[in-house]
């Protein structure tokens, strides 16, 4: 069951009315913020040509306004600390902190803000909007799929979101690399991004 009802299917004849609105998804309806401690932001890009590094950021926070009758309506804003980023290895982290790569004394988030959302069909959706790294803003297009919705057992109303997207990190000015001896680079340009978000209603 997706978060959204679907579009009414054209027509050629006179305009349709418009599709009923489920009351269980229109009850989802309402303001959300993210829970960090069950949700994380995470990336893998390839190492040396022959691998991946994995890592993900452990300090971010975020709202987000869902809408159960028109998906277009839905928002989304994070927050995430760069000094946070965490691939498992203390020195290759403060690396990236560095001016190499964010310059996280400097630029200390990353910050993404929606600037449309819609229905891809079922429980798909797409998210864009402005994506801000060290300085530089660029458009950025988030596939996410809805997984449901729950009351925990303190009662708090979640739903959940997982997802992912792509990206150049040159568009954003991260260009630091080192040429490898028998060809290629030992960092890739390309890095994949990774979403599971988990979020809790907020009160009336």
């Amino acid at each position: 069951m997706g978060i959204f009802n679907r579009k009414p299917e054209a027509t050629t004849t006179a305009a349709a009315a418009p599709a009923a609105v489920d009351p269980a998804l229109a009850a989802l309806t309402g303001e959300y913020t993210i829970d960090a401690v069950h949700s994380s932001i995470g990336f893998t890009v390839r190492h040396a040509m022959v691998t991946n590094v994995r890592g993900s950021f452990g300090e971010y926070e975020g709202t987000l306004h869902l809408d159960g009758s028109d998906p277009s309506r839905s928002t989304a804003a994070i927050d995430v600390k760069i000094a946070s980023i965490d691939t498992g290895i203390a020195d290759r982290d403060g690396h990236l902190r560095s001016p190499d790569f964010f310059d996280a004394e400097n630029h200390p988030l990353m910050t993404f803000r929606s600037t449309s959302a819609e229905q891809l069909g079922g429980d798909a959706y797409r998210i864009t909007g402005d994506l801000a790294i060290k300085g530089v803003t660029r458009p950025l297009a988030i596939d996410l799929t809805f997984n449901g919705s729950a009351k925990d057992p303190y009662g708090n109303e979640r739903v959940g979101f997982e997802g992912g997207a792509e990206i150049l990190r040159s568009d954003w000015g991260l260009t630091w690399n080192a040429a490898l001896e028998t060809g290629g680079v030992m960092v890739s340009d390309k890095v994949k991004l990774t979403f599971d978000i988990s979020a809790i209603k907020s009160a009336a």
